[in-house]
């Protein structure tokens, strides 16, 4: 399960640097405000996601038998 999960982490952390991105860009370019909301928000719960799977990661690697 660690090794699926240390799979998953990287592509959640880009995830969540591509919603940041598009977020930002849309804000700055003067884009719909609602979409920026959306997308924020949207990296709020990515975070979480990968948050949680790092934790996971660490937890898992704290019980293995030695």
């Amino acid at each position: 399960m660690e090794y699926v999960l240390r799979w998953i982490l990287p592509f959640a952390v880009a995830l969540v640097v591509i919603v940041l991105v598009v977020g930002l860009f849309n804000m700055l370019r003067g884009g719909n405000p609602n979409l920026s909301q959306k997308l924020m928000r949207a990296r709020v719960i990515l975070q979480l996601a990968a948050l949680l799977v790092a934790m996971a990661i660490a937890y898992l690697a704290g019980t293995r038998p030695h």
